[in-house]
């Protein structure tokens, strides 16, 4: 069965942190953490609609003026996201450029930047054609954990210590829906829009009794949504991906993983160091590739893709990905 999400790291594993996850039945991405992305097609640049940036240290954030140059000029809105003082950090990077000539722009790109604090997530937009003026209200919400949910899937976040506030991200789609194309060619149905609206009211409380009209060659046909789905669609679990980089190893930050990133069907996670150096990542705020490997096994991750190595280990990535794995295999269902 095709999955609904394609994640996939935009650079190797010794350069800058960045998820692309795609949509694969839309014309829609979201991007975990911003480093260079120039590997990025603007094609896809442009799918993103959401980008969620664990902390804003340059190897995570440099992707930002790519993005904005892309988009600059388009009627977009981008959703970003990030952790205490993120606002800051985004009006700083806009206040690095002249706007004198966007209020005339035919078309505006506006920034809806939100920061995660402890106890509350605060909002602002930021306006094209408004020169990105950085004095618009901050809205305030109490965080609960949830930045961004659709009727489809959602994207939680955790707050962790890398000697600053970091965040942590994961996707769950609340379940997958599969079309059996044999269903409908047997019931003389073709693929068309009308399957995406059918697929979003599956995901909603709907009332049994609706009514999903299904255009036809010759005339409309009208289908009871509740009998079609059990003619047409297979539902399964959907897919869950966790993304987490840049944290020390402490039992704090290493409880809150786990629980968090408990039975994903993918967990990247940094694997900065080998063991053998683990007290330099202990002063710099970084995982080992065991002590990853250990918590995605705690974890019980169905996968497990290492990222994020240190360059000091260039020519040895090998033995990084394989002292991950061996944690992995030796904590894997031992829980946390």
């Amino acid at each position: 069965m095709r999955p609904t999400f394609q994640p996939f790291l935009v650079n190797d594993s010794f350069h800058d942190a960045c998820l692309y996850i795609n949509f694969i039945f839309d014309n829609r991405a979201i991007i975990f953490d911003l480093g260079d992305i120039h590997a990025l097609s603007p094609k896809e640049i442009l799918k993103i609609s959401h980008g969620f940036i664990t902390h804003t240290h340059m190897d995570h954030f440099a992707g930002f003026d790519r993005l904005l140059r892309l988009t600059l000029g388009r009627n977009k809105n981008i959703h970003l996201f990030g952790p205490e003082d993120f606002l800051d950090n985004i009006e700083g990077k806009l206040a690095g450029y002249t706007w004198n000539l966007t209020q005339n722009y035919a078309e505006s790109l506006t920034i809806f930047a939100t920061e995660v604090r402890r106890e509350e997530i605060r909002t602002r937009t930021y306006e094209c054609r408004e020169r990105f003026y950085a004095g618009n209200p901050v809205s305030h919400r109490p965080f609960s954990g949830m930045l961004l949910s659709e009727p489809g899937f959602s994207v939680s976040a955790i707050i962790l210590d890398h000697d600053i506030p970091c965040l942590g991200f994961r996707l769950n789609e609340k379940f997958h829906i599969n079309i059996k194309k044999n269903a409908l060619t047997e019931l003389g149905l073709e693929p068309g829009p009308w399957l995406t609206a059918f697929k979003q009211t599956l995901y909603t409380d709907f009332d049994e009794n609706t009514e999903i009209p299904i255009p036809g060659r010759q005339q409309i046909r009208r289908f009871l949504i509740k009998d079609l789905a059990e003619k047409i669609a297979l539902v399964t679990p959907g897919q869950t991906i966790t993304y987490i980089t840049d944290v020390g190893w402490s039992e704090t930050n290493a409880e809150k993983i786990i629980d968090f990133a408990r039975d994903s069907d993918c967990l990247f996670i940094e694997s900065h160091f080998l063991d053998e150096d683990r007290q330099t990542a202990r002063t710099k705020f970084h995982l080992t590739a065991r002590q990853a490997g250990e918590i995605a096994g705690r974890a019980n991750a169905g996968r497990l893709i290492t990222f994020h190595y240190s360059p000091r280990y260039s020519e040895q990535g090998d033995l990084l990905e394989l002292e991950a794995r061996q944690g992995y295999e030796e904590f894997r269902g031992k829980g946390g």
